[in-house]
């Protein structure tokens, strides 16, 4: 799809973990001023996507702030070594302490933090002020995912020009307007 951001791999090591550990700095600010809030908008809410899937949302997340170039990010990932009902409600409560590293990347704005889908896939729904800050925090993410993600799970997706409840409301809107096919997991249906 060309309107999709390219999507390389990793940030390189020693840049993303510099950038995270920025965030979890910035976010310690963003947190003691309560500019960050847990919102109950969504939560409950079943998402389907195109490739057949459903997820829950469990959390919202979202950051005071203007929004000039909104574009909605989706990643996702599965975790390893966590199994069962137990071991996927244990993720989901301990996830909480995650928002430090996300929160304080610059040009966050919402997450909607979605359950384990039917293959065992959680995903974050953002969205984000500036399409290349979207990326540039995927790409750092994604180092932090790798400690807990099975190898080869990990992949995400940048639609600029497009906010989270646009893409909620308008089934195939993160496909630009065209059908996503089968393996269009990013795409909400």
């Amino acid at each position: 799809m060309t309107d999709l951001v390219p999507r390389p791999g990793p940030a390189p090591a020693v840049p993303a973990w510099r950038a995270v550990a920025r965030c979890v700095a910035v976010s310690a600010i963003l947190l003691a001023r309560g500019r960050v809030h847990l919102s109950r908008s969504h939560v409950g809410r079943v998402v389907r996507f195109a490739d057949g899937t459903t997820a829950r949302v469990y959390r919202e997340t979202t950051a005071d702030g203007d929004v000039a170039e909104p574009c909605v990010l989706v990643v996702a990932f599965r975790l390893r070594g966590v199994r069962g009902p137990a071991g996927h409600a244990l993720f989901r409560a301990e996830s909480m302490l995650n928002t430090p590293l996300f929160v304080g990347f610059p040009g966050f704005v919402s997450k909607l933090w979605l359950a384990d889908d039917q293959r065992g896939t959680y995903r974050g729904l953002y969205e984000w002020d500036g399409a290349a800050r979207a990326e540039a925090y995927a790409r750092s993410l994604w180092r932090v995912l790798a400690l807990v993600s099975v190898r080869g799970s990990i992949d995400y997706r940048v639609v600029p020009g497009l906010t989270r409840d646009a893409a909620l409301a308008v089934p195939g809107a993160l496909a630009g307007g065209r059908p996503p096919g089968a393996g269009a997991w990013w795409v909400v249906a």
